[in-house]
């Protein structure tokens, strides 16, 4: 009897143990890239160098310095220019497949726009842009579907997915602005059901960028509590460059920010974008360090992760000053904060 007893608690042992082992990436704090561009710069022969000359796996070299996440954008009828096109569904799974088979977690970055939708423009897809603003509804529900089955039948379902890129004014301007919160409450919720019809487990995002402004967050998302919006995680982008700042002057406005959107509207947390200066490697990877312990450091492990965007997009290749990529084609020593933090 006590043998018997003692194999059944070791069994249930081993499973617990299986159980904890399998969820853990799940939990696991994230730490990863935007990698959007990274298709095109393989097109155009781009080459990625660890830091003993070794011709390398870009996507490893991001895993050795601690990453384990990467994140995709989508773009509806995208054209093929090396810089602003690609991200079609199709390249979108096809990257994500890649990013899976290297242990990676996913994340889905929904612009819908046929390019760049950011603060500045919310332009609608040329395909939509005479639609009423029911068809606009289908026509979010219905790509957001078709791009996240499309993954699942692929085999990858994404842990997290956003419902528009960096919209404090809205998206699929007019008809989704800020000045109509009506009809956008509306749209991202589609995005949302559509989501959750592929599978429940997925985190929605809603995405705000200047991840330091509390009051800019504090109208969003009181906005869109009105508004009944549905969402699971708050994410943020925090560049201090392009406000103008060093992150020693905003450090204290991101982690009070991050502590506020967590309390305030009992929601997770997350950096989904972040960036410093390829130039000024000791600085960036210290802005890296210091958000990665606030975001850690939210209380009730309502802190998700810290995400780069395009690390890898070299400005020899981008013209983009805030990579974190050396001109001989290896990795910044900044990034070594992701391994290390």
């Amino acid at each position: 009897m006590r043998n018997q007893t003692f194999f059944k608690l070791s069994i249930l042992l081993v499973l617990s143990l299986n159980f904890i082992s399998c969820n853990s990436t799940k939990t696991a704090f994230a730490k990863g890239a935007d990698v959007g561009w990274l298709p095109q710069m393989e097109a155009t022969g781009y080459k990625f160098y660890d830091k003993d000359g070794t011709e390398k796996n870009c996507l490893q070299l991001l895993k050795d310095r601690g990453m384990n996440s990467i994140r995709l954008r989508v773009w509806v009828n995208p054209n093929d220019d090396k810089a602003s096109g690609h991200c079609s569904k199709e390249e979108t799974v096809a990257m994500a497949l890649r990013g899976q088979k290297m242990g990676m977690r996913v994340m889905i970055d929904f612009h819908y726009s046929d390019s760049w939708a950011d603060p500045a423009k919310q332009n609608k897809p040329e395909a939509w842009k005479n639609h009423s603003f029911p068809e606009l509804l289908n026509d979010v529900y219905n790509h957001t579907f078709d791009v996240i089955n499309a993954l699942k039948v692929a085999g990858v379902t994404p842990e997290w997915v956003q419902i528009g890129n960096e919209i404090p004014g809205g998206m699929l301007w007019p008809e989704g602005s800020t000045n109509n919160w009506k009809q956008l409450g509306q749209l991202l919720n589609k995005g949302y059901d559509a989501v959750k019809a592929v599978d429940t487990k997925i985190k929605v995002i809603v995405h705000v960028d200047e991840g330091n402004n509390n009051a800019k967050f504090r109208t969003f998302f009181d906005n869109a509590t009105a508004q009944k919006v549905k969402y699971d995680v708050i994410g943020m982008s925090y560049y201090p460059f392009w406000v103008k700042k060093d992150y020693t002057e905003i450090i204290k406005d991101l982690e009070f920010n991050l502590n506020d959107m967590a309390e305030r509207y009992n929601k997770e947390v997350m950096i989904v974008e972040i960036g410093g200066e390829d130039e000024k490697v000791e600085n960036t990877y210290q802005l890296l360090a210091t958000a990665i312990k606030a975001v850690k450091n939210v209380p009730n492990n309502k802190g998700l992760g810290v995400l780069y965007w395009e690390p890898q997009g070299a400005r020899s290749w981008s013209h983009y000053n805030l990579s974190a990529w050396q001109a001989d084609g290896k990795p910044s020593p900044a990034l070594d904060a992701f391994n290390e933090n």
